[in-house]
Protein backbone atom coordinates (compact mmCIF):
# COMPACT_ATOMS: atom_id res chain seq x y z
CA UNK A 1 0.00 0.00 0.00
CA UNK A 2 1.35 3.43 -0.98
CA UNK A 3 1.92 5.69 2.02
CA UNK A 4 1.21 9.42 1.61
CA UNK A 5 2.28 12.16 4.03
CA UNK A 6 0.00 15.21 3.74
CA UNK A 7 1.51 18.42 5.13
CA UNK A 8 -1.01 21.27 5.42
CA UNK A 9 -2.35 23.49 8.20
CA UNK A 10 -5.85 23.85 6.68
CA UNK A 11 -8.02 21.15 8.34
CA UNK A 12 -10.63 21.11 5.55
CA UNK A 13 -8.01 20.43 2.88
CA UNK A 14 -6.38 17.71 5.00
CA UNK A 15 -9.79 16.13 5.57
CA UNK A 16 -10.64 16.16 1.86
CA UNK A 17 -7.28 14.66 0.93
CA UNK A 18 -7.45 11.96 3.61
CA UNK A 19 -10.97 10.91 2.53
CA UNK A 20 -10.12 10.81 -1.17
CA UNK A 21 -6.76 9.07 -0.73
CA UNK A 22 -8.09 6.42 1.65
CA UNK A 23 -10.99 5.76 -0.72
CA UNK A 24 -8.34 4.89 -3.31
CA UNK A 25 -6.49 2.58 -0.92
CA UNK A 26 -3.64 4.87 0.05
CA UNK A 27 -2.31 4.88 3.60
CA UNK A 28 -2.35 8.49 4.81
CA UNK A 29 -0.57 10.41 7.57
CA UNK A 30 -0.96 14.14 8.18
CA UNK A 31 1.22 16.90 9.64
CA UNK A 32 0.02 20.46 10.41
CA UNK A 33 3.48 22.08 10.25
CA UNK A 34 6.99 21.66 8.91
CA UNK A 35 8.66 20.34 12.05
CA UNK A 36 6.06 17.60 12.46
CA UNK A 37 6.36 16.78 8.75
CA UNK A 38 10.12 16.24 8.99
CA UNK A 39 9.71 14.08 12.11
CA UNK A 40 6.98 11.92 10.53
CA UNK A 41 8.90 11.55 7.28
CA UNK A 42 11.94 10.27 9.18
CA UNK A 43 9.84 7.91 11.31
CA UNK A 44 7.38 6.60 8.71
CA UNK A 45 9.28 6.78 5.38
CA UNK A 46 6.29 7.73 3.18
CA UNK A 47 6.23 6.87 -0.53
CA UNK A 48 5.17 10.41 -1.49
CA UNK A 49 4.77 13.78 0.29
CA UNK A 50 1.99 16.29 -0.52
CA UNK A 51 3.28 19.58 0.85
CA UNK A 52 1.71 23.02 1.34
CA UNK A 53 4.28 25.84 1.16
CA UNK A 54 2.45 28.19 3.55
CA UNK A 55 3.08 26.47 6.88
CA UNK A 56 2.82 28.17 10.30
CA UNK A 57 6.33 27.38 11.55
CA UNK A 58 8.55 27.45 8.45
CA UNK A 59 8.39 27.95 4.72
CA UNK A 60 7.59 24.80 2.77
CA UNK A 61 10.75 25.27 0.70
CA UNK A 62 12.75 24.70 3.90
CA UNK A 63 10.85 21.45 4.42
CA UNK A 64 11.77 20.38 0.87
CA UNK A 65 15.44 21.14 1.55
CA UNK A 66 15.26 19.25 4.84
CA UNK A 67 13.82 16.18 3.14
CA UNK A 68 16.25 16.33 0.24
CA UNK A 69 19.13 16.17 2.69
CA UNK A 70 18.46 12.46 3.17
CA UNK A 71 15.65 11.15 0.96
CA UNK A 72 14.55 11.06 -2.68
CA UNK A 73 10.86 10.63 -1.79
CA UNK A 74 8.62 12.31 -4.42
CA UNK A 75 7.37 15.72 -3.20
CA UNK A 76 4.17 17.17 -4.68
CA UNK A 77 3.79 20.83 -3.72
CA UNK A 78 0.29 22.14 -3.07
CA UNK A 79 0.18 25.91 -2.69
CA UNK A 80 -1.77 29.12 -3.23
CA UNK A 81 1.38 30.79 -4.58
CA UNK A 82 0.95 31.28 -8.32
CA UNK A 83 4.01 33.14 -9.57
CA UNK A 84 6.51 31.39 -11.80
CA UNK A 85 9.44 32.40 -9.56
CA UNK A 86 7.88 30.73 -6.53
CA UNK A 87 7.15 27.56 -8.48
CA UNK A 88 10.70 27.43 -9.81
CA UNK A 89 12.09 28.01 -6.29
CA UNK A 90 10.17 24.98 -5.00
CA UNK A 91 11.21 22.83 -7.96
CA UNK A 92 14.80 23.99 -7.66
CA UNK A 93 14.80 23.04 -3.96
CA UNK A 94 13.87 19.48 -4.95
CA UNK A 95 10.09 19.29 -5.40
CA UNK A 96 8.87 17.00 -8.17
CA UNK A 97 5.63 18.74 -9.15
CA UNK A 98 3.48 21.73 -8.26
CA UNK A 99 -0.31 22.11 -8.00
CA UNK A 100 -1.86 25.51 -7.26
CA UNK A 101 -4.84 26.07 -4.96
CA UNK A 102 -7.73 25.87 -5.55
CA UNK A 103 -7.18 22.52 -7.22
CA UNK A 104 -9.22 19.75 -8.77
CA UNK A 105 -9.02 16.49 -6.83
CA UNK A 106 -8.78 14.42 -10.04
CA UNK A 107 -5.80 16.45 -11.24
CA UNK A 108 -4.06 16.23 -7.88
CA UNK A 109 -4.53 12.46 -7.74
CA UNK A 110 -3.22 12.08 -11.30
CA UNK A 111 -0.13 14.15 -10.44
CA UNK A 112 0.38 12.07 -7.29
CA UNK A 113 0.17 8.82 -9.24
CA UNK A 114 2.69 10.15 -11.76
CA UNK A 115 5.09 11.16 -8.97
CA UNK A 116 4.91 7.70 -7.43
CA UNK A 117 5.36 6.08 -10.85
CA UNK A 118 8.52 8.10 -11.53
CA UNK A 119 10.06 6.90 -8.27
CA UNK A 120 9.46 3.20 -8.93
CA UNK A 121 12.43 0.99 -9.82
CA UNK A 122 13.21 0.35 -13.44
CA UNK A 123 11.80 -2.96 -14.65
CA UNK A 124 13.86 -5.99 -15.55
CA UNK A 125 13.73 -5.26 -19.29
CA UNK A 126 16.99 -3.30 -19.32
CA UNK A 127 19.27 -5.04 -21.80
CA UNK A 128 22.88 -5.67 -20.94
CA UNK A 129 24.32 -3.44 -23.66
CA UNK A 130 22.64 -0.30 -22.35
CA UNK A 131 22.43 -1.10 -18.63
CA UNK A 132 25.67 0.80 -17.91
CA UNK A 133 26.41 4.09 -19.68
CA UNK A 134 29.86 5.55 -19.07
CA UNK A 135 31.17 9.04 -19.78
CA UNK A 136 34.53 10.57 -18.96
CA UNK A 137 33.13 12.12 -15.79
CA UNK A 138 30.32 9.86 -14.54
CA UNK A 139 28.61 6.48 -14.95
CA UNK A 140 24.86 5.83 -15.20
CA UNK A 141 23.61 2.42 -14.04
CA UNK A 142 20.11 2.17 -15.54
CA UNK A 143 19.26 -1.13 -13.90
CA UNK A 144 20.24 -0.02 -10.38
CA UNK A 145 18.98 3.56 -10.86
CA UNK A 146 22.31 4.96 -9.70
CA UNK A 147 24.80 7.53 -10.92
CA UNK A 148 28.46 7.50 -9.87
CA UNK A 149 30.84 10.42 -10.17
CA UNK A 150 34.34 10.53 -8.78
CA UNK A 151 33.85 7.21 -7.02
CA UNK A 152 30.72 8.36 -5.19
CA UNK A 153 26.99 8.01 -5.66
CA UNK A 154 25.28 11.18 -6.90
CA UNK A 155 22.00 11.89 -5.11
CA UNK A 156 19.21 12.58 -7.64
CA UNK A 157 15.52 13.24 -7.02
CA UNK A 158 13.06 10.87 -8.76
CA UNK A 159 12.28 13.52 -11.37
CA UNK A 160 15.97 14.25 -12.02
CA UNK A 161 16.54 10.52 -12.46
CA UNK A 162 13.60 10.08 -14.82
CA UNK A 163 14.77 13.00 -16.98
CA UNK A 164 18.31 11.61 -17.04
CA UNK A 165 17.03 8.14 -17.91
CA UNK A 166 14.98 9.36 -20.89
CA UNK A 167 17.95 11.32 -22.26
CA UNK A 168 20.45 8.49 -21.71
CA UNK A 169 18.21 5.89 -23.35
CA UNK A 170 18.00 8.22 -26.36
CA UNK A 171 21.74 8.92 -26.33
CA UNK A 172 22.90 11.00 -29.29
CA UNK A 173 19.34 11.76 -30.41
CA UNK A 174 17.44 15.01 -29.97
CA UNK A 175 14.55 14.60 -27.53
CA UNK A 176 11.96 17.33 -27.99
CA UNK A 177 10.78 19.51 -25.12
CA UNK A 178 7.26 18.15 -25.50
CA UNK A 179 8.42 14.53 -25.47
CA UNK A 180 10.50 15.08 -22.34
CA UNK A 181 7.66 16.83 -20.53
CA UNK A 182 5.15 14.11 -21.41
CA UNK A 183 7.48 11.21 -20.58
CA UNK A 184 8.69 12.67 -17.28
CA UNK A 185 5.69 14.67 -16.01
CA UNK A 186 2.79 13.04 -17.86
CA UNK A 187 0.61 13.34 -21.00
CA UNK A 188 -1.13 16.53 -19.84
CA UNK A 189 2.18 18.42 -20.02
CA UNK A 190 3.80 19.92 -23.10
CA UNK A 191 4.38 23.64 -22.62
CA UNK A 192 5.96 23.89 -19.14
CA UNK A 193 9.47 24.46 -20.52
CA UNK A 194 10.53 26.20 -17.28
CA UNK A 195 10.38 22.75 -15.62
CA UNK A 196 12.95 21.50 -18.11
CA UNK A 197 15.23 24.50 -17.62
CA UNK A 198 15.23 24.01 -13.85
CA UNK A 199 15.90 20.28 -13.95
CA UNK A 200 18.48 20.40 -16.73
CA UNK A 201 20.36 23.04 -14.72
CA UNK A 202 20.26 20.73 -11.69
CA UNK A 203 21.56 17.74 -13.68
CA UNK A 204 24.36 19.85 -15.12
CA UNK A 205 25.36 21.14 -11.69
CA UNK A 206 25.51 17.59 -10.35
CA UNK A 207 27.13 15.85 -13.33
CA UNK A 208 28.90 18.25 -15.67
CA UNK A 209 32.54 19.28 -15.07
CA UNK A 210 31.61 22.77 -16.28
CA UNK A 211 27.84 23.28 -15.95
CA UNK A 212 27.92 26.59 -17.85
CA UNK A 213 29.50 24.83 -20.86
CA UNK A 214 27.80 21.41 -20.81
CA UNK A 215 29.48 18.56 -22.64
CA UNK A 216 26.92 15.83 -22.03
CA UNK A 217 23.53 17.57 -21.64
CA UNK A 218 23.25 19.65 -24.78
CA UNK A 219 20.50 22.18 -25.45
CA UNK A 220 19.08 22.53 -28.96
CA UNK A 221 17.52 26.02 -28.61
CA UNK A 222 13.76 26.02 -29.07
CA UNK A 223 13.74 22.29 -29.86
CA UNK A 224 14.87 20.09 -26.99
CA UNK A 225 17.88 18.35 -25.43
CA UNK A 226 20.40 15.68 -26.35
CA UNK A 227 22.65 13.45 -24.26
CA UNK A 228 26.20 12.93 -25.56
CA UNK A 229 28.56 10.43 -23.96
CA UNK A 230 31.73 12.17 -25.13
Amino acid sequence: MTRVLVVDDEPQIVRALVINLKARHYEVDAAPDGATALQLAAALHPDVVVLDLGLPDMDGVEVIKGLRGWTRVPILVLSARHTSDEKVEALDAGADDYVTKPFGMDELLARLRASVRRSEPVGQDVTEDIAIVETAGFTVDLAAKKVHRGGRDVRLTPTEWHLLEVLVRNGGRLVSQKQLLQEVWGPSYGTETNYLRVYMAQLRRKLEADPSHPRHFVTEPGMGYRFERG
